[in-house]
């Protein structure tokens, strides 16, 4: 079967989040996104991209370096043919990592795959779209991200830890919302309340700033 995507933009960079936070890395931005956060700071992929072919996306990363190719959005997965995308990529030898909103069916994804899953937060104003199911698809080779913009968010967050075993499960990791909330906030409430969560910011954010498409 041959897919027509929607692609925002192609570049390289590195990574800037997660479990591959500074390796350089072949970013995909997927164009179109089912749901609308409060904080999205990407939300020109919603409706500046174009239709590119399987085969076009495959040539764009056809180099060895970087061996990182990080797929992201707006939302991947509300294009059907991504999961073949993702599958096509790791066949030729990338390593593949995919950053979703938590909202739609991870039980697709290719297992070799490693999945960034957000859980959203009150802030996002998305909160009741979380697909919890979605916690059985997840491996210890997988993260789940709280974007946490106040207090409310982080308490929240530490409410869903105990309700359920996300620890057990994959990574967690606690990133502030950029220009909201500040780092060392964040990492004090992580300290204070002893958590065993990974703190992080947006490493790009701090290379390049606001800068488009980083």
């Amino acid at each position: 079967m041959s897919f027509l995507f929607d692609v925002c933009e192609i570049y390289e960079t590195l990574m800037g989040e997660s479990v591959g936070m500074g390796w350089p890395c072949t970013l995909i931005r997927m164009g179109g996104c089912n749901l609308d956060c409060t904080y999205c700071d990407t939300r020109y992929a919603r409706h500046e991209h174009q239709k590119v072919s399987l085969e076009e996306i495959l040539d764009e990363v056809r180099n060895p370096f970087p061996h990182h190719v990080l797929v992201t959005g707006g939302e991947p997965l509300v294009q059907k043919g991504v999961p073949k995308l993702l599958e096509s990529l790791t066949d030729r030898g990338h390593k593949l990592y995919l950053e979703t909103n938590g909202s739609l069916d991870l039980g697709h994804i290719d297992p070799r795959v490693v999945k960034v899953m957000d859980l959203k937060t009150p802030s996002s104003g998305e909160e009741k779209k979380n697909l919890y199911e979605n916690l059985k698809h997840l491996t210890p080779r997988d993260e789940i991200k709280f974007v946490i913009a106040d207090q409310r968010d982080f308490l929240w967050a530490k409410k869903i830890l105990k309700k359920y075993p996300i620890q057990e499960t994959a990574g967690v990791l606690f990133s502030p919302v950029h220009g909201l909330l500040e780092p060392w906030r964040l990492a004090e409430w992580i300290l204070g309340d002893e958590l065993e969560v990974r703190f992080q910011v947006q490493l790009h954010k701090i290379l390049w700033g606001e800068k488009r498409g980083v």
